[in-house]
């Protein structure tokens, strides 16, 4: 240690006034001389930024302190009448030199919350930026577990209200209307039937009817098109709403997942389109069925995560709402989804298989068409890869979220 604060007193001497007193000895080697800039001040930093918002006034002692010395200090701190966090460190420091906290010496550090014009100490201590630097490293750990899904949860009724306009909006003027919700999945599964079912006359293992064909790829759009509608519109769903981005009280976070949400609706009348299908071909749905949230929940998470990350890059790289289409469809193409995933080139296959999309196509058709649970080994495999992605991805937009404003 450098520096020791003995009986440190903190305390609130007005509605934004801290009052610091303490002695500071030194424990250094050298001696601290005012008249070569030494001095004891403080920082206030924006606890949620880590923003230094005031370069507070020097207390120079009254002469040298020696080795072993120690110097009084009474400061008087004015806290910023914002509401928010603040951490206020108080160290000593040379003048056009140094703050010596930066060097790894012990500070004073006071934790205190404004709100409504007035403050409320939080916490007294003193530390040092590498015990700041772990506290945040455990802290920021914590919060990407926690956050996305507390972010969700408040802010739930506005990503329903928001999904709701965006599906109306969608078609509205249009004679089918809310309908095209359905239509479209549905046209767009008829078009690749027709290709790759009557044309190709593609057949899926042992079953060589168009009927098996049906239900083995449309068990395998199933999936796609939630995760494709989604991913398909992030990279420019903050352009798209750029008035709200502007808005500092509006949760730009929550943009992406209304494309998830609107993307799980249409999933949800495919599915029920499906059933009806499966039970006239087949005279039953299988029992099997109940493992569907063990895929959606999974689902969900990778769809969001991705929708994160390309919401957010979408910003800086205009591009990427042009190259998407193409991204998606190669991705489809690499997936098992038209075709028998016998068909993949063994080599190629164990790479190919580790495709979040390839597992989740594999589970609907099990669930649906062969009567059994997903493949374990592939399904914890799915939950962790999603989960991570899910993290990732709301890190990664909470980090470039800042600059959206400015560069939108």
């Amino acid at each position: 240690m450098n520096a020791a604060y003995e009986s440190p007193e903190v305390r609130l001497s007005g509605d934004l006034q801290v009052e610091a007193r303490f002695n500071l000895r030194n424990t250094s080697a050298d001696p601290w001389r005012p008249s070569e800039g030494f001095a004891a001040g403080f920082h206030i930093y924006d606890s949620e930024t880590g923003t230094l918002v005031v370069d507070g006034e020097r207390q120079r002692p009254s002469g040298d302190v020696a080795p072993g010395g120690s110097s009084p200090v009474d400061l008087r701190i004015a806290l910023p009448p914002e509401p928010g966090r603040y951490d206020i460190f108080i160290s000593p420091m040379r003048e056009h030199v140094c703050w010596f906290y930066t060097l790894g010496w012990p500070f004073l550090r006071v934790q205190a919350t404004v709100e409504e014009g007035r403050a409320r100490l939080e916490r007294v201590g003193v530390v040092t930026l590498r015990t700041i630097r772990r506290e945040n490293l455990l802290r920021a750990v914590g919060r990407a577990f926690t956050l996305p899904i507390a972010t969700i949860a408040r802010n739930r009724s506005l990503i329903r209200i928001m999904v709701r306009r965006d599906i109306l909006g969608r078609y509205r003027g249009s004679f089918g209307g809310i309908f095209w919700t359905i239509l479209n999945p549905l046209l767009l599964m008829l078009t690749y039937f027709f290709v790759f079912g009557v044309v190709l006359r593609t057949r899926f293992g042992s079953d060589p009817s168009r009927a098996g064909f049906a239900l083995y790829f449309l068990a395998g759009m199933l999936p796609w098109l939630a995760f494709s509608e989604a991913a398909g519109r992030a990279p420019t769903v903050m352009l798209e709403h750029r008035n709200f981005v502007k808005k500092l009280v509006f949760a730009v976070e929550t943009l992406p997942i209304n494309l998830v949400v609107s993307g799980l609706v249409s999933e949800t009348f495919a599915l029920l389109l499906f059933a009806i299908g499966l039970f006239l071909a087949r005279g039953a749905v299988p029992a099997s069925v109940v493992w569907l949230p063990a895929l959606i929940v999974p689902q969900v998470l990778f769809t969001a995560g991705i929708c994160w990350f390309l919401g957010a890059l979408g910003v800086f790289v205009r591009d990427l709402g042009q190259v998407i289409g193409f991204l998606l469809t190669l991705w489809f193409f690499l997936t098992p989804i038209c075709y028998h995933e016998g068909s993949l080139p063994a080599a190629a296959l164990p790479l190919l298989a580790k495709n979040p999309m390839f597992v989740l196509v594999r589970g609907y058709r099990a669930i649906f068409l062969e009567g059994h649970a997903p493949v374990w080994g592939s399904l914890w495999k799915l939950w962790i890869a999603s989960a991570a992605v899910f993290i990732l991805g709301h890190a990664w937009f909470y980090k470039l979220r800042r600059s959206f404003a400015d560069i939108i």
